[in-house]
């Protein structure tokens, strides 16, 4: 049991970390580094499960001789002198109805116990040959069932202690139970009773005001200021109780939610793989691991994978949530759910195969491939659209125009980019730049901008601050987004005059976007006190001002004088993070953490809800920071005719920084996967008292 826990204390991972380092690993004698590195840290991620595991079992085995030692009765005394006036009535009233209930059956069917069994697997050891492809497909094939069974071992050892982590409190719970039925101790009763008396004492809170009302001509008492000291983490509110939705509606939304976070974490585990290739371009040598291929793999699985499944998920409850109304279609949700995953896995796959369709930017998919993400948003728009129709209120509040609107837009830019009619020559061109930047802002900016006119005055306990700024800005960005997608063709062969009204859209676009992050931080007026107590808001108010930051960035970059220094530089790349991340994701984070507690009834923890925004953050910051300053300078150098690959060696410090903030972002990624399971599946602590109490209310 302790080997784990020895090796760890002993320095069992220097030789490991030695190895990788030393002159041998870079020698001859391991011709394949990258297998002895995958096998290296596969026995690393083995060691830490296996020391996981044991201090688990150290724990409970540790809790099991604690409760054998704390059988007798006179430790359960401790929980009358803990009771709560409801406890106190409870277990009054069942003293005089039970007096003569024999309880030992019941607390042996309580009682039941089973003990997990452990195994033992010794790893593989690899041979001497790791240079011949034979042995290695081989030991690989030996290996993968192996790690498979080590895996399920782990998982149902974990399992086994779980259950007798819970066998264990309900014994608990049982032995406690019948101390509580065999109390007859007419002082305890007494003394009880009395505790009862005083602790249903309350004042009425008038003792020292009298009825008189206070005057306070000098402001004192409403100028007060509570300022107490901070702890480590503060201290945040739950979500307040709300109407029970459907529970097959609220199954529906966890899928959509669920399948989003699988995508995030796939589709962010690729960024962060093609981040370390600007740093090691040599890591693999695999054609369906090249960086062309990935790249477009990790942008399209975070934008129909991870972000559209978010986004529809949150739209499931909003929409009928404002309609006052059920969701029209269940059947239809599904059938949207499973119609975008197939799109995202399918084109995933032919991605990596090198089928693709070509050099189209976010339209990577073959048109087969992605007909299946436009028939599910076409069901997600009927469905919501008939939703909207069966509203019981007689306004359409402003999400729903803004969610509507979004899907509506989607199904035209799929249609536009993939009909073959207008693709020709400079058309195909033009199609793309009207696609890329309508998917951008027509698709995601909408649908999320809707999700926040309804989340934040929620989370505010406020109305928004100006229904009218909101419309102003949902058609001026309808009117002005529209036009701009040739911005990112300046100095082509595009018309000159149709450059120049993707510039002007672009100045425009500053009008719905002042206008909505006005609308949303005057809407905070008065309320800036509630951010500490929030573990939601954090997130909305750092999605708004990248709203604001981000979107300005895209109208500087689209004049011609800043298009000639920033573009074909990590410049775009930068921006593209700052938008579709800073405002997207920050902004689908924030909904998922306000509706998901309030489906399920149970919070995320929030110290690694904190670790999720300031990971989350720093590491944008790290990224995109670094991208933008280097790559300034590069577009000078090019400006004043300095060597191409003087500039590739100039932009090295500054892809490092960058693999250095994408682990940071794709870290919190995993932390905001636990965080979604805890709101899923909860603490599987058992509070004892309280489940004592349950078992006692049911004798009499």
């Amino acid at each position: 049991m302790w080997l784990a826990i020895n090796f760890f204390k002993k320095g069992g991972l220097v030789p490991i970390l030695m190895l990788l380092r030393s002159p041998i690993y870079a020698s001859g004698i391991f011709e394949n580094n990258v297998i002895v590195t995958g096998f290296l840290i596969t026995l690393l991620i083995l060691a830490i499960s296996i020391l996981m595991l044991t201090l688990s079992v150290k724990s409970v085995v540790k809790g099991y001789l604690c409760a054998q030692d704390n059988k007798s009765f006179d430790n359960y005394a401790e929980y009358l002198n803990n009771l709560t006036s409801s406890q106190i009535e409870d277990f009054l009233n069942t003293k005089k109805r039970c007096k003569n209930v024999q309880t030992v059956l019941l607390v042996g069917a309580i009682i039941l116990g089973s003990s997990p069994t452990f195994a033992q697997t010794d790893l593989p050891n690899s041979g001497n040959l790791l240079s011949q492809y034979g042995v290695l497909i081989t030991v690989v094939l030996i290996a993968i069932p192996i790690l498979s069974g080590i895996v399920l071992l782990i998982v149902k050892v974990r399992h086994q202690l779980k259950r007798f982590r819970r066998n264990q409190s309900m014994a608990e719970v049982g032995r406690l139970v019948n101390y509580l039925n065999e109390v007859d101790d007419e002082n305890i009763l007494s003394h009880l009773q009395e505790r009862k008396i005083a602790l249903d004492f309350v004042l009425n809170n008038q003792e020292l005001s009298g009825d008189i009302k206070a005057v306070d001509q000098k402001g004192f008492i409403n100028k007060i200021i509570h300022n107490p000291s901070l702890p480590i983490v503060a201290r945040k509110r739950k979500a307040s109780d709300r109407p029970k939705i459907d529970s097959e509606l609220a199954k529906l939304i966890i899928y959509f939610i669920a399948s989003a976070t699988f995508w995030l974490i796939f589709g962010t585990m690729i960024g962060e793989y093609v981040g370390i290739k600007f740093v090691a371009p040599d890591i693999d040598h695999q054609s369906w691991l090249s960086f062309g291929r990935l790249r477009t793999v990790h942008t399209n699985a975070v934008f129909w994978g991870w972000a559209s499944l978010a986004m529809l998920g949150l739209g499931h409850y909003i929409v009928p949530m404002v309609s006052n109304t059920k969701l029209y279609s269940m059947k239809m949700g599904w059938w949207t759910l499973i119609l975008v995953n197939v799109t995202v896995l399918l084109g995933s796959i032919t991605l990596m195969v090198g089928i693709n369709n070509g050099g189209g930017e976010y339209r990577e998919y073959i048109w087969p491939v992605m007909l299946f993400f436009a028939v599910g948003i076409l069901l997600s728009f009927i469905n919501f659209f008939k939703t909207i129709g069966n509203r019981t209120t007689k306004e359409i509040y402003i999400s729903n125009w803004y969610i509507v609107s979004a899907i509506i837009f989607g199904i035209i830019i799929t249609l536009v980019a993939y009909l073959p009619f207008w693709q020709n020559g400079l058309g195909e061109t033009i199609i793309q730049g009207y696609y890329m930047h309508q998917g951008v802002g027509m698709w995601f900016m909408l649908f999320t901008l809707g999700i926040v006119y309804y989340f934040l005055p929620q989370q505010l306990k406020k109305p928004i601050y100006s229904y009218s700024l909101g419309i102003l800005a949902f058609w001026t960005q309808i009117l002005f987004y529209t036009l701009i997608g040739t911005h990112h063709f300046v100095f082509s062969s595009i018309p000159w005059w149709l450059q120049t009204i993707a510039i002007v859209g672009s100045v425009g676009m500053v009008i719905p976007v002042i206008a909505g992050t006005t609308n949303f931080l005057l809407t905070f007026k008065g309320a800036w006190f509630k951010i500490p107590d929030s573990y939601t808001l954090p997130f909305f108010l750092t999605g708004i001002l990248f709203y604001c930051t981000g979107s300005l960035q895209g109208t500087a970059e689209a004049f011609r004088s800043t298009n000639l220094i920033w573009h074909f530089t990590d410049f775009t790349v930068a921006h593209s993070h700052l938008t579709m991340y800073g405002i997207i994701c920050f902004f689908l984070w924030a909904g998922i953490y306000a509706v998901i507690p309030r489906i399920t009834g149970m919070e995320p923890p929030q110290v690694t809800v904190g670790m999720h925004f300031w990971l989350a953050l720093i590491g944008l910051l790290f990224y995109t920071i670094p991208l933008m300053y280097g790559s300034t300078l590069r577009g000078v150098m090019w400006l004043e005719g300095k060597a191409f690959i003087d500039s590739v060696s100039f932009m090295a410090p500054f892809w490092l920084w960058r693999a250095i903030g994408g682990s940071l972002m794709f870290f919190s990624h995993l932390i905001f996967a636990y965080n979604l399971y805890r709101m899923l599946v909860g603490n599987d602590q058992i509070d004892v008292k309280n489940a004592a109490f349950e078992k006692l209310k049911t004798i009499g």
